[in-house]
């Protein structure tokens, strides 16, 4: 039966503008979210199984290149081309604080407490502001010699995770206030995922995608992919990874042999970013074309908005609400 289901991506619409990031937001009593960065400066908030709309949070005045939600969900934080990053209650939808920058802010993460909120921006520092006093001066660590892409707390917050445009990855010692690895890529690296154990540190750039030890920056796997790949997200279970880029494709590949399983496009654009969520149920990519689109990870299960109904019965195994609008 397997070999007659074919995927049917759910398609999310709402942005008008290309969507560049995504982030799901940890399980939670209502089970999980999912908020995405679009170049219209309206960052969305939606049902993360289902992909329905919950709320967009406006007051941008620029393109969101980064979000990221807390650890229970109840806080929404964005980094924006007008300067700034901001944090908003993921209730009500409110803006609580707005930490302003003297250029672009491209990334944005909360700490595990969520009283602190890391950025990375195109000032080429890394920035952490204390939640709890909006209005005193952010730590700052700076060495990176070009524009920050992706920034990440670790270690209980007592660390932090840097990609950018200067061909670096880096750890930095929180209390220290310095770099303390860093390691030189051939490219210019896209994309920066970070396992929930910590273990595994999922990088892209050029056409690779790499697994390498988050504390140490060791390379331990590199697979090729055949185009330019912008983002890869790695299962919770390790047992698959996918990843997508400048061909439009979706690519999936079996972690333990780097063997591709599959490949298909869904999109009308090059995929900006592409995560797992964190039951690994399915996975959600965003592209240039605008959308957001949620992927079953194991194509057949009833799961969500997908219902599984036999094979004999119809040649369209998966039964999808074809679009989950704004």
């Amino acid at each position: 039966m397997a070999a007659t289901l074919r995927q049917t991506p759910l398609t999310c619409s709402g942005h008008t503008r290309p969507v560049v990031h995504l982030s799901f937001s940890q399980l939670c009593p209502d089970g999980y979210f999912l908020i995405s960065a679009s170049k219209d400066g309206k960052p969305m908030l939606r049902q993360g199984n289902t992909g329905d709309w919950i709320g967009t949070f406006e007051g941008h005045k620029g393109a969101v290149w980064g979000v990221a939600l807390n650890a229970d969900s109840s806080r929404a934080a964005t980094a924006a081309a007008d300067f700034t990053a901001k944090v908003w209650d993921a209730v009500s939808g409110e803006e609580l604080h707005t930490f302003s920058h003297s250029h672009i802010v491209k990334s944005v993460h909360f700490s595990p407490t969520s009283n602190e909120l890391l950025t990375g921006s195109n000032e080429k520092l890394l920035k952490i502001y204390d939640i709890g006093k909006p209005e005193a001066e952010p730590q700052v660590f700076s060495g990176h010699t070009g524009a920050l892409k992706h920034v990440l707390f670790m270690n209980e917050g007592r660390q932090m995770l840097s990609c950018a445009d200067d061909k670096t990855i880096r750890v930095w010692d929180k209390a220290a206030g310095q770099e303390i690895q860093k390691l030189d890529l051939a490219h210019n690296p896209t994309s920066m995922e970070l396992t929930g154990d910590e273990k595994t540190l999922t990088v892209t750039y050029g056409s690779k995608v790499a697994f390498l030890n988050p504390h140490t920056l060791e390379v331990e796997r590199e697979v090729t992919v055949p185009t330019a790949v912008y983002s890869a997200s790695l299962h919770p279970d390790r047992s698959v990874f996918i990843c997508g880029g400048e061909d439009f494709k979706m690519y999936k590949f079996d972690y333990n042999t780097n063997v591709e399983i599959e490949s298909f496009k869904g999109h009308f654009g090059p995929v900006h970013c592409v995560r797992f969520s964190p039951d690994g149920e399915l996975y959600a990519s965003g592209s240039e074309d605008g959308t957001l689109r949620l992927w079953q990870t194991t194509v057949g299960k009833t799961y969500g908005l997908w219902k599984c109904i036999d094979a004999a019965s119809t040649e369209n195994n998966i039964i999808a609400k074809p679009e989950a609008t704004a």
